[in-house]
């Protein structure tokens, strides 16, 4: 076959099939440039879900005349000059490809106006590139993009677009996301002439909260933890949910890597690891959480469409992510924000962050505002009022009352005075009420307990009368013998027999009897694909919280006044208390205010 130089048109329109997938992203590309010429205020006009028409508009700095042709041109770009602009990138595009690759297919109309200029520019594309007519026009300060007709001249790519409502749900769901991206830029969403999202800039906190209250909902602050921690250079900020308050899908989930929006592998598994130990079966954490770094450290060049990233350092960023975020969740707890014990987040597998280190351990830049668990939520009204008027129901099992210590200094979870149904306490405090569920809360105290226990005495190793040999590529022998300290800290010994076999020589003594080879088989997955793994902490924990479990107060054991309150005592105390080792919660306050509300009192 003979070698031929492809015609311009050809190559941006292949350029699309990388950039331009459907409406939205078109929008996303043009939107990031809005950002990059540092808009007040973006608006975004689409018309049939994107398929007619997509204008976006803002206030930003502007074209000159003389850039207008360059803008419409391959790898032009006014965001990198040389290989080491490419290696710390800033800015939200630089490749200089949307523009030429979303005219050549669709009709492009680029309209600009610089500050000082007496009119605007306009120029037109069709992606033949037969050269630019450039005419004044009539326009604000800023920049207008139109591009109509979007795959009129590749009908194929066009077949594959859904509805015109499914495409304008992918763009309303990016505007949002990327809204949350820019709290000083102003957001104007219309969809067919009609308005559907209108947001002013947020410079203040308070208005921030409101722009993530009003896209996420009003429950996710209510049931959210404020997050701001820094050290070697890296700081994540935001908000992540309780682990009471969590999805059956991760659809409300938004990590931001220097105001950029990612989906990443290494991000999702630390948050997965963080909440490890107290989300419920199966479901999915709620996040907003924004890390910032040097642009040194984070390659942005790793996906055509800038969706994913790649660390220099994954390890660092994985590990930071991890502490980070379970400190957040452990110290949700009531009356407390710090580690009363000041002890260090285990990380076997990374001997480098393993918070002994004052250069690698998180500090806190802002204290935690944990919220109060309301009714509303684990509890409908009705059910609350029903277990309240149990305390003047002359029924068998349903409460013993006791009077209230006078102390002046009141602990967060008050002081117990009954026992409903002898599984719930109730206990008083100086502005409304607490319902624990018993079992769950000694529960979750135990079992911290016995982590603590562990951590303190090392983990027994069982030797193992006959090694386990394990037959493995040449790779993961050379990793498990890399990471032999690390499983000879978590009680498994492991030593190499030849290229590829690894002998199990001793598990650790609460494992005895599970499947050693499938675990090691895991671990070394996780060591590859994370740098670390936690599969031999995630079974000794299995095994830990099912102690937990079996020697905890049992529902419908009744409880003494003292034997209560100072549950409440060690509830106070013990991280992760708000939830029970399987992710429910453990208790929940009904304020003074609540109280009225359900008596209609002061309407």
């Amino acid at each position: 076959m003979t070698i031929r130089l492809l015609p311009p048109q050809l190559i941006n329109q292949i350029a699309a099939g990388e950039v331009v997938e459907r409406p939205s992203s078109v929008v996303k590309e043009l939107v990031e440039n809005s950002f990059d010429a540092q808009a007040g205020v973006v608006e975004v006009d689409i018309e049939m879900g994107g398929l007619r028409l997509i204008r976006i508009r803002d206030d930003g700095a502007g074209m000159a005349q003389e850039e207008l042709p360059l803008a419409l041109s391959r790898h032009a770009t006014s965001k990198i000059a040389s290989l080491d602009d490419l290696e710390r990138v800033s800015s939200m595009g630089f490749r200089g490809e949307a523009l030429p690759s979303i005219s050549s297919v669709s009709r492009l109309s680029l309209t600009s106006r610089t500050q000082g200029s007496d009119y605007a520019w306009r120029i037109l594309a069709d992606g033949t590139e037969s050269g630019y007519e450039i005419q004044p026009a009539s326009h604000p300060f800023g920049t207008c993009v139109e591009v109509r007709d979007l795959f009129y001249n590749t009908p194929a790519r066009r077949k594959f677009l859904r509805s015109e409502k499914t495409e304008f749900s992918h763009i309303e769901t990016l505007v949002k996301r990327m809204a949350l991206s820019r709290f000083e830029t102003g957001f104007m969403l219309r969809h067919n002439q009609r308005e559907v999202l209108s947001l002013r800039p947020a410079p203040s906190q308070t208005e921030r909260e409101g722009r993530v209250a009003l896209l996420c909902g009003d429950t996710f602050l209510e049931n959210a933890l404020a997050v701001d921690f820094a050290s070697s250079g890296l700081r994540l900020s935001g908000w992540v949910g309780l682990p009471t308050f969590s999805r059956s899908q991760a659809d409300m989930q938004f990590f931001y890597v220097n105001r950029r929006l990612v989906r990443d592998k290494l991000v999702t598994h630390a948050v997965r690891q963080a909440y490890q130990d107290v989300l419920h079966h199966g479901r999915q954490p709620v996040y907003v959480l924004y890390l910032d770094l040097d642009p040194a450290m984070v390659d942005v060049n790793a996906h055509p469409a800038k969706l994913e990233v790649r660390f220099r350092d994954s390890r660092l960023v994985h590990d930071f992510l991890f502490r980070a975020l379970y400190r957040a969740i452990a110290d949700d707890r009531p009356g407390g924000s710090s580690n009363p014990l000041n002890e260090p987040v285990q990380n076997p597998f990374n001997p480098r962050f393993d918070g002994s280190s004052p250069a690698l351990a998180p500090r806190p830049v802002a204290s935690f505002a944990p919220p109060r668990r309301q009714a509303s939520l684990p509890l409908h009204v009705k059910e609350t009022l029903l277990a309240l008027n149990e305390l003047y129901t002359p029924a068998t099992g349903g409460v013993v009352q006791a009077t209230q210590p006078q102390e002046s200094d009141h602990p967060p979870l008050g002081y117990a005075i009954a026992h409903l149904h002898n599984i719930y306490i109730l206990a008083e405090t100086p502005t409304g009420l607490i319902l624990v569920d018993a079992h769950a809360a000694h529960e979750r105290v135990t079992y911290e307990k016995l982590k603590r226990q562990r951590q303190s005495g090392g983990v027994a190793s069982q030797p193992l009368l006959l090694p386990i040999s394990v037959r493995l590529s040449e790779s993961d022998a050379d990793l498990a013998g890399e990471f032999a300290e690390s499983f000879a800290s978590l009680g498994m010994e492991l030593s190499r027999s030849g290229p590829g076999t690894v002998l199990v020589r001793s598990v650790p003594a609460l494992l005895a009897g599970a499947d050693v080879e499938s675990l090691l088989r895991d671990a070394l997955a996780d060591l590859h694909q994370h740098g670390r793994s936690l599969r031999l902490e995630q079974a000794l924990l299995a095994v830990l919280a099912s102690m937990a479990c079996h020697g905890s107060v049992r529902a419908h054991r009744r409880l003494t006044i003292p034997e209560m309150n100072a549950l409440l005592r060690d509830m106070e105390t013990t991280e992760n208390s708000g939830q029970c080792n399987h992710g429910r919660p453990t208790w929940i306050e009904l304020s003074g205010k609540d109280l009225d509300r359900f008596f209609l009192r002061g309407q």
